[in-house]
Protein backbone atom coordinates (compact mmCIF):
# COMPACT_ATOMS: atom_id res chain seq x y z
CA UNK A 1 0.00 0.00 0.00
CA UNK A 2 3.03 2.67 1.10
CA UNK A 3 5.25 2.03 -1.65
CA UNK A 4 2.07 2.11 -4.52
CA UNK A 5 1.01 5.49 -3.11
CA UNK A 6 4.26 6.50 -3.13
CA UNK A 7 5.09 5.86 -6.89
CA UNK A 8 1.79 7.82 -7.63
CA UNK A 9 3.19 10.70 -6.23
CA UNK A 10 6.58 10.57 -7.95
CA UNK A 11 8.33 13.68 -8.80
CA UNK A 12 6.23 14.90 -12.42
CA UNK A 13 9.72 14.37 -14.41
CA UNK A 14 9.89 11.11 -13.54
CA UNK A 15 6.29 10.38 -14.54
CA UNK A 16 7.20 12.35 -17.50
CA UNK A 17 10.00 9.67 -18.53
CA UNK A 18 7.32 6.84 -17.00
CA UNK A 19 5.15 7.92 -19.75
CA UNK A 20 6.91 9.31 -22.64
CA UNK A 21 9.62 6.33 -23.43
CA UNK A 22 6.65 3.95 -23.75
CA UNK A 23 4.93 6.07 -25.77
CA UNK A 24 6.96 7.28 -28.46
CA UNK A 25 8.73 3.86 -28.13
CA UNK A 26 5.14 2.67 -29.90
CA UNK A 27 4.74 5.89 -32.18
CA UNK A 28 8.24 4.91 -33.36
CA UNK A 29 7.42 1.26 -34.36
CA UNK A 30 4.96 2.38 -36.70
CA UNK A 31 6.76 5.59 -38.20
CA UNK A 32 7.67 3.20 -41.32
CA UNK A 33 4.43 2.39 -42.29
CA UNK A 34 3.10 6.32 -42.68
CA UNK A 35 4.04 8.88 -44.26
CA UNK A 36 7.25 11.16 -43.28
CA UNK A 37 7.05 13.35 -40.42
CA UNK A 38 4.92 16.66 -41.11
CA UNK A 39 3.74 19.41 -38.93
CA UNK A 40 0.55 20.58 -40.38
CA UNK A 41 1.03 23.62 -42.33
CA UNK A 42 -2.14 25.08 -41.16
CA UNK A 43 -3.87 24.01 -37.93
CA UNK A 44 -8.03 23.37 -38.52
CA UNK A 45 -10.30 26.05 -38.21
CA UNK A 46 -11.13 27.25 -34.66
CA UNK A 47 -15.23 26.14 -33.42
CA UNK A 48 -17.45 28.72 -32.88
CA UNK A 49 -16.32 30.14 -29.03
CA UNK A 50 -18.94 29.52 -26.15
CA UNK A 51 -19.24 33.00 -25.64
CA UNK A 52 -22.62 33.63 -27.10
CA UNK A 53 -23.45 30.17 -27.59
CA UNK A 54 -27.29 29.20 -25.47
CA UNK A 55 -26.05 25.43 -25.36
CA UNK A 56 -22.79 26.60 -23.36
CA UNK A 57 -24.92 29.47 -21.54
CA UNK A 58 -27.01 26.85 -20.39
CA UNK A 59 -24.84 24.32 -19.73
CA UNK A 60 -22.61 26.20 -17.61
CA UNK A 61 -25.27 27.75 -15.61
CA UNK A 62 -26.60 24.21 -14.99
CA UNK A 63 -23.38 22.77 -14.37
CA UNK A 64 -22.73 25.28 -11.30
CA UNK A 65 -26.19 24.73 -9.91
CA UNK A 66 -25.92 21.08 -9.62
CA UNK A 67 -22.34 20.92 -8.39
CA UNK A 68 -23.67 23.37 -5.50
CA UNK A 69 -24.61 20.50 -3.93
CA UNK A 70 -21.49 18.87 -2.12
CA UNK A 71 -22.36 15.19 -2.59
CA UNK A 72 -22.25 16.14 -6.64
CA UNK A 73 -19.77 13.02 -7.79
CA UNK A 74 -19.08 12.03 -11.58
CA UNK A 75 -21.75 14.87 -13.21
CA UNK A 76 -22.53 14.35 -16.89
CA UNK A 77 -25.11 15.49 -18.46
CA UNK A 78 -26.11 17.09 -22.23
CA UNK A 79 -27.03 20.60 -22.35
CA UNK A 80 -28.29 20.32 -25.61
CA UNK A 81 -30.58 17.45 -24.93
CA UNK A 82 -32.11 19.86 -22.37
CA UNK A 83 -32.15 23.18 -24.74
CA UNK A 84 -34.08 20.61 -27.41
CA UNK A 85 -36.95 19.29 -24.53
CA UNK A 86 -37.17 22.72 -22.86
CA UNK A 87 -37.29 24.65 -26.16
CA UNK A 88 -39.86 22.28 -27.79
CA UNK A 89 -42.16 21.74 -24.86
CA UNK A 90 -41.63 25.13 -23.33
CA UNK A 91 -41.19 27.92 -25.68
CA UNK A 92 -42.57 26.18 -28.82
CA UNK A 93 -45.67 24.90 -26.35
CA UNK A 94 -46.52 27.83 -25.34
CA UNK A 95 -48.77 30.44 -27.75
CA UNK A 96 -48.55 33.55 -25.14
CA UNK A 97 -46.04 35.83 -24.35
CA UNK A 98 -44.58 34.75 -21.35
CA UNK A 99 -46.55 36.65 -18.19
CA UNK A 100 -45.18 39.14 -16.71
CA UNK A 101 -43.90 37.67 -13.73
CA UNK A 102 -41.51 36.15 -15.54
CA UNK A 103 -39.59 38.67 -17.31
CA UNK A 104 -39.03 40.45 -14.20
CA UNK A 105 -37.86 39.95 -10.55
CA UNK A 106 -37.50 41.96 -7.68
CA UNK A 107 -34.55 40.78 -6.92
CA UNK A 108 -31.10 43.05 -6.90
CA UNK A 109 -29.45 40.23 -9.17
CA UNK A 110 -31.84 38.00 -10.92
CA UNK A 111 -31.10 34.78 -12.49
CA UNK A 112 -31.01 35.24 -16.66
CA UNK A 113 -34.49 33.77 -17.82
CA UNK A 114 -34.06 30.38 -19.76
CA UNK A 115 -35.92 31.35 -22.75
CA UNK A 116 -33.28 33.05 -24.59
CA UNK A 117 -30.96 30.47 -23.83
CA UNK A 118 -32.55 28.07 -26.78
CA UNK A 119 -32.11 29.70 -29.55
CA UNK A 120 -32.75 28.46 -33.30
CA UNK A 121 -29.13 26.85 -32.84
CA UNK A 122 -30.71 24.09 -31.30
CA UNK A 123 -32.55 22.05 -34.00
CA UNK A 124 -28.78 23.15 -36.26
CA UNK A 125 -27.16 21.43 -33.58
CA UNK A 126 -29.01 18.42 -33.40
CA UNK A 127 -29.04 17.64 -36.83
CA UNK A 128 -24.88 18.09 -36.96
CA UNK A 129 -24.59 15.76 -34.45
CA UNK A 130 -27.10 13.14 -36.16
CA UNK A 131 -25.02 13.45 -39.03
CA UNK A 132 -21.65 12.86 -37.03
CA UNK A 133 -22.87 9.98 -35.53
CA UNK A 134 -21.24 6.46 -36.49
CA UNK A 135 -17.94 8.73 -37.93
CA UNK A 136 -16.58 11.09 -35.40
CA UNK A 137 -18.74 9.21 -32.23
CA UNK A 138 -21.43 6.60 -31.28
CA UNK A 139 -23.91 8.25 -30.08
CA UNK A 140 -27.22 6.62 -28.58
CA UNK A 141 -30.10 9.83 -27.82
CA UNK A 142 -33.95 10.15 -27.07
CA UNK A 143 -36.10 12.89 -25.82
CA UNK A 144 -39.61 12.74 -25.05
CA UNK A 145 -42.40 14.51 -23.37
CA UNK A 146 -44.37 12.00 -21.32
CA UNK A 147 -48.23 12.98 -20.59
CA UNK A 148 -49.91 12.06 -17.25
CA UNK A 149 -53.71 11.90 -17.94
CA UNK A 150 -53.65 15.21 -19.59
CA UNK A 151 -55.95 16.19 -22.58
CA UNK A 152 -55.52 15.30 -25.99
CA UNK A 153 -52.02 16.95 -27.11
CA UNK A 154 -52.12 18.66 -30.41
CA UNK A 155 -50.93 16.61 -33.45
CA UNK A 156 -49.46 19.48 -35.18
CA UNK A 157 -47.24 19.89 -32.47
CA UNK A 158 -46.43 16.70 -32.02
CA UNK A 159 -45.12 16.99 -35.85
CA UNK A 160 -43.50 19.90 -34.83
CA UNK A 161 -41.51 18.68 -31.86
CA UNK A 162 -40.21 15.34 -33.86
CA UNK A 163 -38.71 17.45 -36.58
CA UNK A 164 -37.10 20.37 -35.33
CA UNK A 165 -36.50 19.27 -32.09
CA UNK A 166 -36.48 15.16 -32.42
CA UNK A 167 -38.93 15.39 -29.15
CA UNK A 168 -41.72 12.25 -29.29
CA UNK A 169 -44.76 12.45 -27.48
CA UNK A 170 -45.45 9.43 -25.15
CA UNK A 171 -48.59 9.25 -22.53
CA UNK A 172 -48.20 7.69 -19.06
CA UNK A 173 -50.32 4.76 -18.23
CA UNK A 174 -52.66 5.18 -15.89
CA UNK A 175 -51.16 2.88 -13.37
CA UNK A 176 -49.04 4.54 -9.98
CA UNK A 177 -45.77 6.38 -9.51
CA UNK A 178 -44.55 2.79 -9.63
CA UNK A 179 -45.88 2.05 -13.01
CA UNK A 180 -44.74 5.48 -13.86
CA UNK A 181 -41.37 4.55 -13.29
CA UNK A 182 -40.82 1.19 -14.81
CA UNK A 183 -42.33 3.16 -18.20
CA UNK A 184 -40.08 5.57 -17.89
CA UNK A 185 -36.87 3.26 -17.21
CA UNK A 186 -37.96 1.04 -20.19
CA UNK A 187 -37.77 4.09 -22.81
CA UNK A 188 -34.36 5.09 -21.05
CA UNK A 189 -32.76 1.55 -22.02
CA UNK A 190 -34.07 2.05 -25.41
CA UNK A 191 -32.54 5.05 -26.06
CA UNK A 192 -29.35 4.33 -24.07
CA UNK A 193 -29.11 1.48 -26.54
CA UNK A 194 -30.00 -1.14 -24.28
CA UNK A 195 -27.90 0.25 -21.45
CA UNK A 196 -29.95 0.27 -17.88
CA UNK A 197 -30.25 4.00 -16.73
CA UNK A 198 -29.53 4.40 -13.29
CA UNK A 199 -32.43 4.91 -10.64
CA UNK A 200 -33.99 8.29 -9.67
CA UNK A 201 -32.93 8.89 -6.28
CA UNK A 202 -36.67 10.53 -5.86
CA UNK A 203 -40.18 8.89 -6.88
CA UNK A 204 -41.87 10.58 -9.47
CA UNK A 205 -45.43 11.82 -8.21
CA UNK A 206 -47.24 12.81 -11.62
CA UNK A 207 -50.46 14.01 -10.89
CA UNK A 208 -53.06 14.53 -13.61
CA UNK A 209 -52.26 16.86 -15.84
CA UNK A 210 -48.57 16.29 -15.76
CA UNK A 211 -45.93 17.03 -18.35
CA UNK A 212 -42.69 15.20 -17.69
CA UNK A 213 -39.76 16.15 -20.13
CA UNK A 214 -37.41 12.77 -20.54
CA UNK A 215 -34.02 12.79 -22.51
CA UNK A 216 -31.57 9.69 -22.36
CA UNK A 217 -27.72 10.18 -24.04
CA UNK A 218 -24.91 7.33 -24.34
CA UNK A 219 -21.74 8.98 -25.98
CA UNK A 220 -18.65 7.00 -26.97
CA UNK A 221 -16.24 9.28 -28.87
CA UNK A 222 -14.02 8.18 -31.64
CA UNK A 223 -10.49 9.78 -31.72
CA UNK A 224 -8.67 10.79 -34.21
CA UNK A 225 -5.57 9.60 -33.07
CA UNK A 226 -6.09 5.95 -31.37
CA UNK A 227 -4.56 5.50 -27.95
CA UNK A 228 -2.28 2.31 -28.89
CA UNK A 229 -3.53 -0.40 -26.04
CA UNK A 230 0.37 -1.35 -26.06
CA UNK A 231 0.46 2.19 -24.41
CA UNK A 232 -2.38 1.49 -21.49
CA UNK A 233 -0.98 0.58 -17.86
CA UNK A 234 -2.30 0.76 -14.59
CA UNK A 235 -1.60 3.76 -12.47
CA UNK A 236 -3.39 5.50 -9.39
CA UNK A 237 -6.10 7.93 -9.92
CA UNK A 238 -5.98 10.61 -7.34
CA UNK A 239 -9.58 11.55 -6.55
CA UNK A 240 -12.37 11.17 -4.35
CA UNK A 241 -10.79 8.50 -3.02
CA UNK A 242 -7.09 6.50 -4.37
CA UNK A 243 -8.00 4.08 -7.30
CA UNK A 244 -6.04 2.11 -9.42
CA UNK A 245 -7.33 2.69 -13.26
CA UNK A 246 -6.61 2.04 -16.36
CA UNK A 247 -4.65 4.45 -17.82
CA UNK A 248 -3.97 5.11 -21.66
CA UNK A 249 -1.38 7.09 -23.21
CA UNK A 250 -0.91 9.18 -25.77
CA UNK A 251 2.24 11.79 -27.56
CA UNK A 252 0.58 13.80 -30.37
CA UNK A 253 -0.13 17.29 -31.56
CA UNK A 254 -2.87 19.49 -30.13
CA UNK A 255 -4.68 22.19 -29.06
CA UNK A 256 -2.89 23.45 -25.88
CA UNK A 257 -2.71 26.10 -23.19
CA UNK A 258 -1.36 26.57 -20.13
CA UNK A 259 -2.96 29.64 -17.44
CA UNK A 260 -0.62 29.71 -15.27
CA UNK A 261 -2.05 32.49 -13.06
CA UNK A 262 -4.91 30.23 -12.72
CA UNK A 263 -2.81 27.31 -12.57
CA UNK A 264 -5.11 24.89 -15.20
CA UNK A 265 -4.25 23.47 -18.45
CA UNK A 266 -6.52 23.28 -21.11
CA UNK A 267 -6.78 20.31 -23.92
CA UNK A 268 -8.40 19.93 -26.81
CA UNK A 269 -8.49 16.48 -28.29
CA UNK A 270 -10.33 15.93 -32.20
CA UNK A 271 -12.46 13.21 -32.61
CA UNK A 272 -12.42 11.65 -36.36
CA UNK A 273 -12.94 13.64 -39.06
CA UNK A 274 -12.65 16.71 -36.80
CA UNK A 275 -16.78 16.82 -36.87
CA UNK A 276 -16.21 17.20 -32.83
CA UNK A 277 -13.55 17.76 -30.25
CA UNK A 278 -13.65 16.57 -26.60
CA UNK A 279 -12.05 19.88 -24.17
CA UNK A 280 -10.27 18.94 -20.85
CA UNK A 281 -9.74 21.35 -17.78
CA UNK A 282 -6.89 20.26 -15.33
CA UNK A 283 -6.01 21.72 -12.25
CA UNK A 284 -2.03 21.70 -12.68
CA UNK A 285 -1.96 19.73 -9.08
CA UNK A 286 -4.12 17.41 -7.66
CA UNK A 287 -6.89 19.21 -5.64
CA UNK A 288 -10.64 18.76 -5.78
CA UNK A 289 -12.49 20.44 -8.35
CA UNK A 290 -13.73 23.33 -6.36
CA UNK A 291 -11.60 26.08 -6.92
CA UNK A 292 -11.80 25.71 -10.94
CA UNK A 293 -15.19 25.52 -10.41
CA UNK A 294 -15.72 28.75 -9.16
CA UNK A 295 -13.43 30.51 -12.10
CA UNK A 296 -15.45 29.26 -14.53
CA UNK A 297 -17.31 31.65 -16.65
CA UNK A 298 -17.83 31.92 -20.79
CA UNK A 299 -15.79 34.48 -20.95
CA UNK A 300 -12.72 32.83 -19.03
CA UNK A 301 -13.73 29.86 -21.29
CA UNK A 302 -13.66 31.52 -24.44
CA UNK A 303 -10.40 33.15 -23.83
CA UNK A 304 -8.64 29.58 -22.90
CA UNK A 305 -9.79 28.12 -25.57
CA UNK A 306 -8.80 31.11 -28.32
CA UNK A 307 -5.29 31.11 -26.57
CA UNK A 308 -4.51 27.22 -27.26
CA UNK A 309 -2.22 26.30 -29.95
CA UNK A 310 -0.89 23.41 -31.59
CA UNK A 311 1.76 21.76 -29.26
CA UNK A 312 3.60 18.47 -28.91
CA UNK A 313 1.48 17.34 -25.96
CA UNK A 314 1.99 13.78 -23.94
CA UNK A 315 -1.50 12.55 -22.66
CA UNK A 316 -2.36 10.49 -20.04
CA UNK A 317 -6.05 10.11 -19.26
CA UNK A 318 -7.96 7.38 -17.80
CA UNK A 319 -10.45 4.72 -19.33
CA UNK A 320 -13.89 5.64 -17.44
CA UNK A 321 -17.35 5.67 -18.06
CA UNK A 322 -19.41 8.86 -16.09
CA UNK A 323 -23.04 8.34 -15.73
CA UNK A 324 -25.15 10.52 -14.02
CA UNK A 325 -29.42 10.73 -13.48
CA UNK A 326 -30.44 13.84 -12.65
CA UNK A 327 -33.90 15.52 -11.90
CA UNK A 328 -33.57 19.39 -12.95
CA UNK A 329 -36.60 21.20 -11.38
CA UNK A 330 -34.49 23.32 -8.62
CA UNK A 331 -31.81 23.89 -11.43
CA UNK A 332 -34.19 24.92 -14.14
CA UNK A 333 -36.42 26.86 -11.75
CA UNK A 334 -33.76 28.92 -10.85
CA UNK A 335 -33.27 29.77 -14.47
CA UNK A 336 -36.26 31.50 -14.99
CA UNK A 337 -38.34 28.27 -15.26
CA UNK A 338 -40.89 29.16 -12.86
CA UNK A 339 -44.07 29.24 -13.92
CA UNK A 340 -44.66 25.99 -15.71
CA UNK A 341 -44.86 23.91 -12.56
CA UNK A 342 -47.67 26.02 -10.85
CA UNK A 343 -51.11 24.61 -12.83
CA UNK A 344 -52.83 27.50 -12.22
CA UNK A 345 -49.94 29.62 -13.99
CA UNK A 346 -48.59 27.22 -16.61
CA UNK A 347 -48.89 28.16 -20.41
CA UNK A 348 -48.71 24.94 -22.64
CA UNK A 349 -52.00 26.46 -25.08
CA UNK A 350 -49.47 25.17 -27.74
CA UNK A 351 -49.15 21.64 -26.51
CA UNK A 352 -52.94 21.07 -25.87
CA UNK A 353 -56.17 23.78 -26.24
CA UNK A 354 -57.47 22.50 -23.37
CA UNK A 355 -54.37 22.86 -21.41
CA UNK A 356 -55.44 25.70 -19.34
CA UNK A 357 -55.54 25.17 -15.66
CA UNK A 358 -55.36 21.86 -16.96
CA UNK A 359 -51.46 21.30 -17.77
CA UNK A 360 -48.41 21.73 -16.17
CA UNK A 361 -44.86 20.68 -15.76
CA UNK A 362 -44.23 17.60 -13.28
CA UNK A 363 -40.78 16.70 -13.75
CA UNK A 364 -37.28 17.43 -16.21
CA UNK A 365 -35.83 14.26 -16.28
CA UNK A 366 -31.96 13.20 -17.92
CA UNK A 367 -30.07 10.18 -17.87
CA UNK A 368 -26.54 10.86 -19.36
CA UNK A 369 -23.55 8.53 -20.06
CA UNK A 370 -20.41 9.42 -21.15
CA UNK A 371 -17.34 6.79 -21.90
CA UNK A 372 -13.77 7.77 -22.41
CA UNK A 373 -11.86 4.78 -24.22
CA UNK A 374 -8.24 4.28 -26.46
CA UNK A 375 -10.57 3.51 -29.40
CA UNK A 376 -10.29 6.05 -32.76
CA UNK A 377 -12.06 6.48 -35.79
CA UNK A 378 -11.33 3.89 -39.60
CA UNK A 379 -8.19 2.76 -38.86
CA UNK A 380 -6.88 2.15 -42.37
CA UNK A 381 -6.86 5.36 -43.24
CA UNK A 382 -3.16 7.02 -43.51
CA UNK A 383 -2.55 9.98 -41.10
CA UNK A 384 0.30 11.99 -41.08
CA UNK A 385 3.22 11.39 -39.09
CA UNK A 386 3.51 14.00 -36.21
CA UNK A 387 6.19 15.70 -35.28
CA UNK A 388 7.22 15.97 -31.72
CA UNK A 389 9.26 18.35 -30.04
CA UNK A 390 9.63 19.00 -26.30
CA UNK A 391 5.83 17.88 -25.47
CA UNK A 392 4.43 19.36 -22.43
CA UNK A 393 2.34 16.61 -20.20
CA UNK A 394 -0.94 16.39 -19.36
CA UNK A 395 -1.06 14.09 -16.91
CA UNK A 396 -4.91 13.51 -15.77
CA UNK A 397 -4.49 11.30 -12.34
CA UNK A 398 -6.72 13.62 -10.65
CA UNK A 399 -9.83 15.32 -11.32
CA UNK A 400 -11.02 17.14 -14.64
CA UNK A 401 -13.43 18.57 -16.13
CA UNK A 402 -14.62 17.55 -19.94
CA UNK A 403 -16.66 19.31 -22.75
CA UNK A 404 -18.11 17.52 -26.03
CA UNK A 405 -18.70 20.22 -28.72
CA UNK A 406 -20.05 20.09 -32.00
CA UNK A 407 -17.12 21.80 -34.56
CA UNK A 408 -19.69 22.92 -37.10
CA UNK A 409 -21.76 24.72 -34.73
CA UNK A 410 -20.07 25.30 -31.37
CA UNK A 411 -23.00 23.92 -29.54
CA UNK A 412 -22.34 21.66 -26.13
CA UNK A 413 -23.41 18.45 -26.30
CA UNK A 414 -21.70 17.18 -22.74
CA UNK A 415 -20.05 18.65 -20.22
CA UNK A 416 -19.62 16.71 -17.08
CA UNK A 417 -16.37 16.20 -14.35
CA UNK A 418 -14.58 13.06 -13.36
CA UNK A 419 -14.15 12.98 -9.59
CA UNK A 420 -13.91 9.31 -9.37
CA UNK A 421 -12.27 6.60 -11.24
CA UNK A 422 -14.15 3.22 -10.27
CA UNK A 423 -10.99 0.87 -9.81
CA UNK A 424 -9.23 -0.85 -6.74
CA UNK A 425 -9.29 1.30 -3.78
CA UNK A 426 -6.24 2.55 -2.06
CA UNK A 427 -7.64 4.96 0.78
CA UNK A 428 -9.55 8.30 1.13
CA UNK A 429 -8.02 11.72 0.17
CA UNK A 430 -9.86 14.39 -0.92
Amino acid sequence: MKLELRSAMLPRLSVYILISLPVLLVQGSTADKKKSPATPATPPPRPPAPLGDPSWALGLRLYQALRSDSGSVNTVFSPLLVASVARSSWVEGRRAPLPASSKTSSRPHPPPRLEPMLGSLVSTALESFAKANGTSFHLHASSALFSKQAPPVSQAFVKDSQARFRVQHQPLGKGDSKADLKQLHGWVKAGLGGLEGAPLAAEIQAKAGALILASALRFKGLWEREFSEESTDQRTFLGKKYTKVMMMHRAGLYRHHEDMENMVQVLEVPLWQGKASVVFLLPFHVESLDRLEKLLTLELLSKWLEKTNISSVIISMPKANLTSTLSLQKQLSALGLTDAWDQNAADFSGVSDKSKGKVHLGAVLQWASLELSAHAGKADVDLEEENIEKPKLFYADHPFIIFVRDNTTGALLLMGALDHAEGEALHDEL
